[in-house]
């Protein structure tokens, strides 16, 4: 699936730590009301949305904080230069603003944000957000080495940088509003790499938690410091990193933060309360007119994980939306409710299952990863999965590609995982030659899915002599152990927005943040950076079929399967559209209507 960026879908998402003392934790919390874009004396209706994943973070760019639901939550509340509709097509929001390409050689792109774009507490979004933005995703002022031994890494971005990297220091246009970007050469994504979806972050706050007075000597001081070195690196810059620390974990909590600044809205919608790992509300926000505007008053996400548990909830009257990780029986299930008036789409979606080895511990030696991969029963699980509900159920056999794209057979042929097709234990215990190695899995224990799966695997690697460990973490624990230590081996899952290239050096370049497990292969990076800057369609499929290759002959793990999008609602609700990517059903949120008696 080599087309677009990542985001975990993880069951339940994490809960990380609240930084710099930000955030307070209580059980329920209520924003006071930021007058006067709040609605209020609400009129428009309301829905509620069930969500598999709990809110962890307002920062949905981290690589912690990288979910399905944080990207669905920021989505609602912020506002960019563009958006994907149901087509997987980008769509350009004039309303907020535009951006054009100046020039094709060198590749040039100025952004210009309109006049009245403004923050939820009044404050304009200028060009000072957007070079915040572009600091963040770039990694222009990081100089760190790849073993991290020296240096500073300042921003943890979940994405790719190596496309902005190829940017120098932005132009700021006179008005403070404008933004021009120069690529040392094209650049395939340049026209979603920046300020879009959403604009999410706001630089005035950074700079105030920073002692800087505000935005002007904000970009002074990103002005001022040098792009990185590895080779010749620097002491760390003070307010740099304090402001780089905030945007790292300081937007982090599962509540509702007593400091409004850590949640403000610049889109159609502003969240208003949390109920702690149970709800979270959005109510309209009033002042919005730079982009589709929204028709419900208030929006409703409750944290249901289990598909079963959502069903009862929609029959219920208890959420009008679902979209459930669903198993072989969802469906059923929901097709029984269409005589309620239920509506139930039902699509393989941009989004996969896969198991990941660590580069370390007892899978620092490939034999062992490769000994472990041939006791994973694959086509046991999509069978125990899927069955029913994908009427060709089949295990997943590339890593960047799924069927439908027209590389997918050719790559599965060609690049290794037919050693994978079937459970060998008698090549397993070869490989091991009487080792008992011990491993330990993490996965999300709140997903029934993963939890089908780790029992699937552990039952046979045990029979290849695998001492299988149950490491499942579940709510505000499970995202925030990813890449960090502590677990050999995850189960997990990538969703794809559809948009671009840059998900695969996301996921699979040396010293990213989003490479969980320590791939690092210097001749797939080569191919990646190529990828990026690549803009013939059948150039971008060899050199993805080549990485392909590479990923599989290194026994990186395993993908399991593609994973099917069940989306359901009630007649109370109209206007929801069936979306395969990470955004779902929220890509056009504000055409949802609630049916008023």
């Amino acid at each position: 699936m080599h087309l677009g960026r990542f985001s975990r879908a993880l069951g339940l998402a994490a809960a990380v730590a609240v930084a710099l003392g930000a955030c307070t934790v209580t059980e329920d919390q209520t924003a006071p009301v930021p007058s006067p874009t709040v609605a209020e004396g609400a009129r428009g209706g309301s829905a509620t949305v069930a969500e598999v994943n709990a809110l962890s973070t307002f920062n949905p760019n981290t690589a912690d904080g990288n979910t399905d639901v944080n990207v669905k939550i920021s989505y609602a509340t912020h506002s960019g230069f563009f958006y994907l509709d149901n087509k997987l097509s980008v769509v350009r929001n004039e309303k907020f603003g535009t951006m054009e390409k100046v020039s094709d050689n060198p590749l040039t792109v100025k952004y210009s944000i309109k006049e009245g774009v403004k923050w939820s507490d009044d404050t304009p979004v200028t060009a000072a957000d957007l070079l915040l933005q572009w600091a963040a995703f770039s990694g222009y002022y990081d100089d760190a080495a790849p073993d991290g031994a020296t240096g500073t890494s300042y921003f943890s971005y979940a994405g790719d940088p190596t496309g902005l990297a190829l940017t120098d220091f932005p132009e700021l246009g006179a008005d403070g509003r404008s933004l021009t970007l120069k690529y040392a050469r094209p650049y395939t994504d340049w026209e979603t790499v920046l300020g879009g979806p959403g604009v999410d972050i706001p630089a005035h706050v950074l700079a105030r938690k920073a002692g800087l007075a505000g935005t002007k000597e904000f970009v002074e001081l990103l002005r001022s410091i040098p792009r990185g070195d590895a080779v010749n690196p620097q002491p760390a810059n003070a307010q740099l990193t304090v402001m780089a620390g905030l945007w790292n974990t300081g937007f982090d909590s599962t509540s509702l933060p007593a400091d409004v600044s850590l949640y403000l809205s610049n889109g159609p919608y502003i969240v208003r309360s949390v109920n702690e790992n149970q709800t979270l509300t959005m109510i309209r926000n009033r002042d919005y007119n730079w982009g589709p505007e929204a028709k419900l008053d208030e929006i409703t996400v409750r944290y249901i994980g289990d598909a079963g548990a959502q069903v009862q909830a929609l029959q219920a009257g208890q959420a009008d939306i679902i979209a459930p990780q669903a198993s072989n029986d969802t469906v059923d299930q929901l097709k029984a409710l269409e005589s309620e008036g239920v509506t139930v789409e039902v699509g393989r979606q941009l989004a996969y299952d896969h198991i990941d080895l660590n580069y370390s511990g007892p899978f620092a030696e490939k034999s062992v990863r490769e000994a472990f991969l041939k006791t994973v029963p694959r086509r046991e699980i999509v069978n125990r999965i899927l069955k029913g509900l994908d009427p060709d159920p089949a295990p997943l056999d590339s890593q960047l590609f799924i069927p439908g794209q027209a590389p997918y057979s050719e790559s599965a042929r060609s690049n290794g995982s037919s050693e994978y097709q079937e459970v060998d234990i008698t090549a397993a215990r070869k490989l091991l030659d009487g080792a008992t190695p011990e491993v330990r899995i993490m996965y999300n224990k709140d997903n029934p899915n993963r939890v089908t799966t780790f029992t699937l695997i552990r039952e046979s690697a045990g029979k290849a002599g695998f001492q299988v460990v149950d490491g499942g973490l579940g709510g505000s624990d499970w995202g925030k152990a990813l890449g960090k230590g502590g677990y050999d081996a995850a189960i997990f899952g990538w969703s794809n927005s559809g948009d671009g290239g840059s998900g695969v050096p996301q996921v699979f370049k040396s010293g990213n943040d989003s490479n969980f497990n320590g791939f690092s292969d210097p001749g797939a990076d080569e191919l990646m950076d190529e990828l990026i800057v690549t803009t013939d369609p059948s150039e971008q499929d060899s050199l993805a079929q080549q990485i392909d290759r590479k990923v599989w002959e290194s026994a990186y793990g395993l993908p399991l399967f593609q994973l099917v999008g069940v989306d359901a609602y009630s007649k109370r609700i109209t206007g929801v559209k069936y979306m395969p990517n990470q955004t779902g059903v929220w890509w056009n949120f504000w055409e949802w209507s609630q049916k008023l008696s």
